[in-house]
């Protein structure tokens, strides 16, 4: 990382090298200077810039040490590994105790998938290195790679050991500790961080972060208000604490911090959804629609933002229009069981029993899992006097949801609407059985079955029981 002077110094070097190249006046620099030219054209990608400044780099330091090194990660960039390999052979024999070839080493290690053998290099450069934190930080990343979190954990906690502004490898360890799920052990450590780094901003929302995971959600808005304090264009933590105060269900504090960010930032999809979202809880549907409008204008691909206004239209019992945003929704996700299972409610409701059947089938298909609705599917066969079929849901669902009154009593109605008597018997005693209080459900799905004699007496003689 540059002070002012350097990073001044370095914009003047870019500057000055480019102009040579329009001009092909050659010009000298210093092998340092060099250094990072050509490596600020491979981070940004000028690969040929890079190589041509390697080149004149050579050509007028051809025993630099650190040029060498360079070309070496210039050649790895290029996969070019056995070259690479090849030329730090020669650089280890003329200087076996620096570290940037161990650090190279490691790197082609890790490109070639040999990430032990790359943790072995980098422990050799630990003992040659006066830049420990970059080092630690790719012993950290080699051992992300082979699934070892708890070591890669320690690297990212040694590296901010030497660099406590690096906030990579802070948000690292972060990230060790979800990954083990130790979020009480997470949130010592950053208040031990933060003890000794009072004004990172990072460590704040990484705390509150914590926080909400164990449903500390006061604590996590006090610790994304410190955060906020630290740097008052953070959107990040703006957006958690709102996510926080939804929580609390205090919707009201939630827009507050949700609206702040769209001062800082362009509008985003997903701060309109959840402005919406609060509005709506808060029962004021009309700004709860205007913003879920705004969330699909800003993203059309907002499948849940199509599906939430669905949802309002259907609380006015408007089902045309909540059709219409369902299917919305279906044109992004056609794979959401959730959402055909809306399509399919909402074409029950309007008496489109094809499409609610369809529906219903389509959700099971992908996924859904409520008794509810394979009810609802054997429902819609039943109406489409498709009785097989409709006993043949209702005995799968029989399978998976045990003692269901709701599964026995409409099997029993529809075996005896297709003549099947004593199967009909045996599910209207398995329905009286496991729930005669609700027996008016017979009646309702089944007018005509209820109005049976035999059912009637097998009904009374069973009240007669209880």
């Amino acid at each position: 990382m540059f002070t002012n002077d350097e990073e001044e110094f370095f914009r003047m070097s870019i500057s000055k090298f480019e102009n040579m190249l329009k001009t092909n006046k050659i010009c000298f620099f210093d092998s340092e200077e060099f250094e990072n030219i050509i490596l600020h054209y491979l981070d940004s990608g000028k690969l040929n810039l890079s190589k041509k400044a390697l080149k004149l780099g050579l050509d007028q330091h051809p025993n630099s040490l650190g040029l060498k090194l360079v070309q070496v990660e210039l050649l790895v960039f290029e996969n070019k590994l056995d070259k690479a390999e090849k030329l730090l052979n020669e650089l280890q024999a003329i200087d076996p105790r620096n570290d940037e070839v161990y650090i190279q080493r490691a790197n082609i290690f890790s490109k070639q998938g040999a990430h032990n053998k790359a943790i072995e290099c980098l422990n050799v450069a630990l003992q040659y290195t006066e830049d420990f934190a970059d080092v630690y930080s790719l012993l950290g990343m080699e051992f992300l790679f082979i699934d070892e979190i708890l070591q890669a954990k320690n690297a990212f906690v040694k590296c901010l050991e030497h660099d406590a502004e690096d906030q990579t490898a802070l948000y690292n360890v972060v990230y060790c500790y979800d990954f083990l799920d130790n979020h009480t052990e997470a949130i010592q450590f950053l208040e031990e961080f933060i003890d000794h780094n009072p004004y990172s901003e990072v460590a704040w929302h990484q705390l509150g972060r914590q926080y909400y995971s164990v449903k500390d959600y006061r604590k996590a808005i006090q610790a994304f208000d410190f955060a906020c304090v630290i740097d008052e264009n953070f959107v990040g933590a703006y957006i958690e604490k709102g996510k926080s105060y939804e929580k609390l269900k205090m919707f009201s504090q939630a827009i507050t911090c949700y609206k702040e960010t769209l001062q800082l930032e362009d509008p985003s999809s997903y701060v309109y959804r959840r402005i919406g979202f609060c509005y709506e809880s808060l029962k004021n549907y009309d700004k709860a629609l205007k913003y879920y409008l705004k969330s699909v204008h800003e993203d059309p691909l907002m499948d849940k933002s199509w599906i939430s206004i669905a949802d309002l239209y259907l609380k006015k019992n408007d089902f045309k229009k909540a059709l219409q945003f369902v299917n919305k929704a279906l044109g992004i996700d056609e794979y959401n069981h959730l959402y055909w299972r809306r399509f399919a409610i909402i074409n029950k409701d309007l008496l489109f029993f094809e499409e609610a059947e369809l529906g219903f089938r389509k959700a099971v298909e992908h996924g859904d899992t409520f008794l509810d609705t394979w009810l609802l599917w054997s429902d819609s066969l039943h109406l489409l006097e498709n009785y097989e079929d409709a006993i043949e849901k209702l005995l799968k669902a029989r399978g998976m949801f045990n003692d269901e009154y709701e599964i026995e009593y409409r099997l029993a109605g529809l075996y005896l609407l297709t003549n099947q008597t004593e199967k009909a018997w045996y599910h209207l005693t398995n329905a009286l059985a496991l729930n005669y209080t609700n027996r008016s459900l017979l009646q309702e799905l089944f007018p005509t079955v209820w109005k049976n004699e035999m059912v009637q007496r097998c009904i009374q003689s069973f009240g007669k029981e209880e």
